[in-house]
């Protein structure tokens, strides 16, 4: 098929419901990108986003999916934000052949030939996270997660790597999605005292969480995010300037942070506020919702067609920059090739405090990863 200058996608995020801060990030991180590419004209063609919100709501994704590829003629759609969403979507896609480019960190255990993963898997947040974290907090850890497969399988990897690191589980709990009820959970990690908590909470569950804790800090110093922190594999930059002091101190990974001083970061920055001057806290759903755009445009541009096979194979196995640095989509699984960075969060935003040395490939199923062992990951060089 000839390419027409003028390609449909569709855009499919929620940015109204129970998770509309990180919705709305990846939302604001693909228009940038389109509307940057469109403006510029580098790939020389232009998008078409056709959006869609559905609100949060999981039954919405599939239907909102197919109408958006049947009426609009897109062959690809970027979005979707919970594992809930995108795996609600993906029988669309492979009934349609169309390509979803998915941007957020997710649980792993997943390849499609349909879905292009631009957001970190287990062994590039979980496990390194954990790495940092055991030689110099402890082993015995408390989970805490929402209750659908984002919190389960996540805090499963947790679990099997803190008993490989000789520590226990104190605790697991999960709360419905958007649930805000959290008063017998903070008094079960009272009794409890485990070294750290991993939170795999979101949206306001995550926020009424980190609140209670932090009350708990301040009533019990014992609990202060420097003697017992909070983990989070999911926490955005706009959701730590609403939380303020409340999430201060405790500790996050993700491939990029606004705070990161590269001068590939700082290009983006500048693009970011000339194309969303009201995206002031820019995070990794933002971020590599934006690359995700770019390397689908480069793929459209290099195959000379949106046909979705072509344009994945023209966008796999090389490297491109990204505002967060080199970023390579694995061909063999569709995921990419991503460096992860810790960071602790204060009163102003986060601080890197351990910064990737090497990339990490990906490894959804956990076939190649060692068991975690009490001592700092190799991959990870602390900042100081």
């Amino acid at each position: 098929m000839a390419l027409d200058n003028t390609v449909p996608v569709g855009v499919l995020f929620s940015g109204s419901g129970p998770y509309a801060a990180i919705g709305r990030e990846g939302l604001l991180g693909t228009l940038t990108a389109i509307d940057e590419i469109n403006a510029t004209g580098q790939y020389g063609i232009s998008l078409e986003p056709h959006i869609r919100d559905p609100r949060g709501a999981t039954e919405n994704y599939a239907p909102m999916a197919a109408e958006l590829v049947s009426t609009s003629g897109a062959r690809h759609v970027l979005g979707c934000t919970t594992s809930w969403s995108r795996k609600e979507v993906i029988p669309v896609l492979e009934k349609s052949q169309t390509t979803l480019w998915y941007s957020c960190p997710y649980e792993g255990f997943e390849a499609n030939e349909q879905v292009v993963y631009l957001g970190a898997c287990p062994n590039q947040h979980v496990l390194p996270l954990l790495q940092f974290i055991l030689p110099r907090f402890g082993a015995d850890g408390f989970l805490v997660g929402s209750n659908y497969i984002w919190g389960w399988e996540t805090n499963r990897i947790a679990r099997d790597a803190m008993e490989a690191a000789g520590g226990t589980v104190a605790g697991e709990r999960y709360i419905p999605l958007g649930d805000t009820d959290i008063g017998r959970i903070i008094e079960e990690i009272r009794t409890k005292r485990p070294a750290f908590v991993l939170n795999t909470l979101i949206g306001p569950s995550s926020h009424a969480f980190l609140a209670a804790y932090h009350a708990l800090g301040q009533s019990d110093p014992s609990f202060a995010q420097d003697v017992r922190p909070v983990l989070s594999c999911n926490l955005a930059e706009s959701e730590l300037a609403e939380l303020g002091e409340v999430a201060s101190g405790q500790y996050a990974i993700a491939p990029y942070f606004q705070s990161l001083t590269s001068s590939e970061n700082l290009r983006f920055l500048a693009i970011a506020r000339r194309f969303s001057p009201d995206a002031r806290h820019i995070s990794a759903f933002f971020a590599q919702a934006y690359t995700a755009v770019h390397l689908l445009a480069a793929g459209i541009a290099a195959a000379g067609t949106d046909d979705g096979q072509q344009v994945v194979a023209a966008a796999t196995g090389k490297v491109s920059m990204a505002p967060f640095g080199e970023i390579e989509i694995d061909a063999a699984t569709n995921h990419s090739v991503l460096t992860p960075r810790i960071a602790r969060a204060t009163p102003h935003g986060f601080e890197i405090v351990a910064d990737g040395s090497m990339a990490i490939r990906p490894d959804p199923y956990l076939a190649r990863s060692m068991p975690i062992v009490p001592r700092v990951a190799s991959h990870l060089r602390v900042v100081k």
